[in-house]
């Protein structure tokens, strides 16, 4: 049995439609479906069960015999959320006992983590899994603090010696985009925001530089598509003796401006940008750059092709959001 926490979510959903293509017919999903079209992402699936987080621990230990792998892709994933006690329960406390169910266990386990955790950038973005390198960096908000906090005591757990997960995996994904994310709302990536804007209205507003030395629309993100995500996770699942903690984005930032224009190209439509204030609310803690090295990933034995924005804006584009039925 494969087990996939926030299978109805939007990395979530991909992987699960991916175990399904490689023939995985006892599949797990662990989620809230709740009122909006979540479920949408999980229609054409085959699903052996599908069960609310509340129960995944009853339902783990009556069936620990027969679970050859847990991925962890279940949280609170609004990088907004104010409600601390909220995100740290869910995001921290939840991903933690699933941890220690896994070493208790003998059991393998792939969670998610972010690049949310390299906070504004002063320190890097070296996948760097040691106590001391973890200790350095910043998170901005509490999304990103729970998701460090768990790389961080998962580090000193290991360190310590005691059990472990029979793979332990922690995943740092950048900025992703790709099918099944509509229900994010305002957490959507900014290809599935850029389209919207496109449609209803012809141009695409981004934000304005309030950086010296940084032009309009020249902040840069490492956009990584959602398929490239998943089949980093499927190597690992056929690569039980990696484990650690590994950054997954294309190794390469390209801007906002390069995002838009890849959309209004995908689109066949002349492009018309317009720059708008960063909201002042997230202004200070606004990061106006990132990238993913991949040397650890690499070193471990990844030797897979990431899709470059283009192509994988092209393709999302044109595969889904150009369809009327978008969903994978």
């Amino acid at each position: 049995m494969i087990v996939v926490t926030g299978g109805a979510g939007f990395i979530g959903s991909n992987l699960v439609a991916a175990l399904e293509e490689r023939g995985e017919t006892e599949i797990l999903v662990c989620d809230r479906l709740g009122s909006d079209d979540r479920w949408r992402n999980l229609a054409r699936r085959e699903l052996a069960h599908l069960i609310k987080p509340e129960q995944l621990f009853d339902v783990l230990d009556d069936n620990a015999d027969a679970v050859d792998m847990i991925f962890h892709m279940g949280a609170i994933s609004d990088t907004t959320a104010t409600d601390a006690e909220w995100v740290m329960e869910n995001n921290f406390g939840f991903s933690l006992a699933l941890w220690e169910w896994s070493a208790a266990n003998n059991t393998r386990l792939v969670y998610a983590s972010s690049a949310a955790t390299y906070g504004d950038g002063d320190n890097g973005y070296d996948d760097d899994a040691s106590i001391d390198a973890l200790a350095k960096l910043r998170p901005l908000n509490p999304y990103a603090w729970s998701k460090h906090l768990m790389d961080r005591r998962v580090a000193r757990l290991l360190e310590s010696g005691g059990i472990a997960p029979a793979q332990s995996v922690g995943l740092k994904f950048f900025n992703v985009y790709g099918p099944n994310e509509y229900h994010k709302g305002g957490q959507s990536s900014v290809v599935h925001h850029a389209w919207s804007q496109i449609t209803d209205g012809g141009s695409v507003r981004l934000f304005r530089s309030h950086r010296d030395g940084i032009d309009d629309g020249h902040q840069a993100r490492d956009f990584v598509h959602v398929d490239d995500c998943v089949a980093v996770m499927l190597w690992l699942m056929d690569n039980p003796s990696v484990s650690g903690l590994f950054n997954v984005g294309t190794g390469k930032a390209r801007t906002f401006l390069d995002l838009a224009n890849a959309v209004f190209s995908a689109m066949g439509v002349e492009p018309n940008i317009e720059f708008i204030d960063t909201p002042a609310a997230i202004r200070d803690r606004y990061q106006y750059f990132t990238e993913a090295p991949l040397e650890r990933l690499r070193a471990a034995g990844f030797d897979g092709e990431f899709l470059g924005l283009e192509d994988g804006v092209g393709r999302y584009v044109g595969e889904f959001l150009m369809r009327q039925d978008p969903y994978r």
